[in-house]
């Protein structure tokens, strides 16, 4: 049964400092938009409905939803009336009164035709509620069912995600293809229902689609929000000043690990369980934890001249400390990014002395004080692994790392190409060392992955035998004629080479040139 159009009937009804509002048939929710005040007055809002002849002994019940403010309704029966006549009802009785915020629900009898009026009125602002009246109360399947126990239980805290579990609702088991669970995450406080956190999104001044994304249709999000669709699940993170609203509908799975939270952070979660045809929800108990703090990480001591290899994590560890006591006035860092791109900053005594982006090989000379503490952070920049070697050493006349030229890149010379021969150069030292050439047929869906996400830090070991063109030694005292060039033969037409050059110093520590990839010609 829906709402009755008795507009004329509740005109004679209306009263002075009250506002009308018309009636309408309807099969789902109302919402009703409360103004609390006008020029200094009460605004109470009514709406009017008979029960039908021939449903006059059956029950009905009536569904409110606060979506922000506590509100005040209730449920008037007027009776002793003529809807023939139209005569202002002798006896007006009120049968049901609630004030609060929780969604609340009144059942009542019947026994006759009779004529009833509900009252709702907002004190405090300006708000809007949803109303749901029916005398279906047997089907239950508009408003889904709650547990015996509705709450929601913490059973995982880190310093970055927390796992919740909750009891299902038997309407998810009955009716498993229109029902899903949906979680609200936030730094505030927890909502009474899905339509009060709808309304807080709202005030904040961000677009939020209808009843929290509950459906998987494509959505127009501005700039403050985020969409993540995964394994059928749908995730929408908006950015506000105070943190962030997350909304993440999961479908039927009862339990769920938030990730990606910010540690010794309090959130504030909220489980509903949604009917996907009617939009109609169920608050489960809210619940609320604390992320725990951060691990201070590991301080890695380093030894004067020693070598150490880290693979960094972006995922399990934001930075990663370094710590080295000088024993002389001048010292030397050296590090030599093996993949990925690493932020390094490097502090003495508590001030940041350097702090550079390093995607190759990069030496700091530095001059202090004996004893003087030297912090090295060292950070990765995207969500990959990344690894580096780091060294520091005082002793600048034994360097572990070879002598290095200006550049590691390779030039090839495009007039020297042919169908078979590709040829190459590269700049050397000062300082005999081995110079090993290598190459690689690849395919053009293989260059990014080979040039960008190879290991600079390999050496020729790593490389198999049928890759390696030849090993030579030079060196020139002007570094201007330090330079090589080698033609590579034997290549096949109009074919993809990856050429790599290994450096190897008298320490025994390779270092890769930058990779170079030419393709030879077709036709010659």
């Amino acid at each position: 049964v829906a709402f009755m159009d008795v507009f004329k009937l509740c005109i004679s009804l209306q009263m002075t400092q009250s506002r009308l509002i018309a009636t309408r048939e309807t099969s789902g929710i109302m919402t009703v938009f409360l103004n609390a005040f006008s020029s200094f007055l009460i605004h109470i809002f009514r709406y009017c409905f008979i029960l039908e002849e021939d449903r006059a002994t059956a029950p009905f019940t009536v569904t409110v939803t606060p979506c922000d403010v506590p509100i005040e309704w209730r449920t008037l029966n007027l009776s002793d009336q003529s809807t023939k006549s139209q005569k202002i009802p002798k006896l007006v009785s009120m049968i049901f009164n609630y004030k609060g915020n929780s969604v609340e629900t009144y059942m009542g009898m019947s026994s006759y035709s009779a004529f009833y009026m509900l009252e709702f009125l907002s004190v405090e602002r300006d708000t809007h509620i949803t109303v749901y009246l029916t005398t279906d109360t047997t089907s239950g399947h508009l408003y889904p069912e709650l547990p015996v126990d509705p709450r929601i239980d913490v059973i995982g805290i880190d310093h970055a995600t927390v796992t919740l579990a909750w009891k299902h609702s038997p309407s998810v088991l009955k009716h498993k293809e229109n029902i899903q669970y949906c979680l609200l995450v936030n730094e505030k406080h927890n909502y009474k229902s899905l339509c009060a956190a709808e309304t807080a999104i709202r005030s904040s001044g961000m677009k939020s689609p209808p009843a929290l994304a509950l459906s998987l249709f494509p959505y127009f999000l501005d700039h403050q929000q985020v969409m993540i669709l995964s394994n059928s699940e749908l995730s929408i993170i908006n950015r506000v000043s105070t943190g962030e609203v997350r909304q993440i509908c999961m479908g039927t799975k009862n339990t769920y690990t938030v990730p990606n939270l910010r540690p010794s952070t309090q959130y504030y979660f909220d489980v509903f369980v949604v009917n996907l045809l009617t939009n109609a929800s169920a608050a489960y108990t809210g619940t609320f934890a604390r992320t725990l703090e951060e691990p201070e990480p590991k301080i890695i001591e380093l030894k004067d001249g020693k070598v150490i290899h880290l693979i960094l994590d972006g995922k399990k560890q934001k930075f990663y400390s370094l710590q080295y006591q000088a024993r002389h006035k001048k010292i030397q860092f050296t590090f030599q990014s093996c993949s990925g791109q690493v932020e390094v900053q490097i502090a003495r005594n508590g001030k940041v002395l350097a702090s550079e982006n390093i995607a190759g090989f990069r030496h700091f000379s530095l001059k202090g004080k004996l004893l003087d503490t030297y912090l090295v952070q060292l950070r990765p920049m995207d969500h990959t692994n990344s690894s580096v070697k780091v060294q520091v050493s005082s002793h600048f006349h034994k360097p572990v790392f070879p002598l290095l030229p200006e550049s590691l890149k390779i030039k090839s010379f495009s007039k020297l190409r042919t169908c078979n021969s590709v040829t190459i150069a590269w700049l050397g030292t000062q300082e005999q060392s081995k110079y090993c050439v290598y190459k690689k047929r690849i395919k053009e869906d293989q260059v990014w992955m080979e040039v960008w996400r190879a290991d600079r830090c390999s050496g020729p070991k790593s490389r198999h035998n049928s890759e390696k063109v030849l090993c030579k030694y030079f060196y020139d005292i002007n570094l201007r004629r330090a330079v090589t060039t080698q033609t590579i033969k034997g290549l096949e037409a109009g074919t993809l080479y990856l050429f790599d050059v290994y450096l190897t110093g008298p320490s025994g520590i390779p270092v890769r040139y930058h990779s170079k990839v030419v393709r030879t010609r077709k036709k010659c």
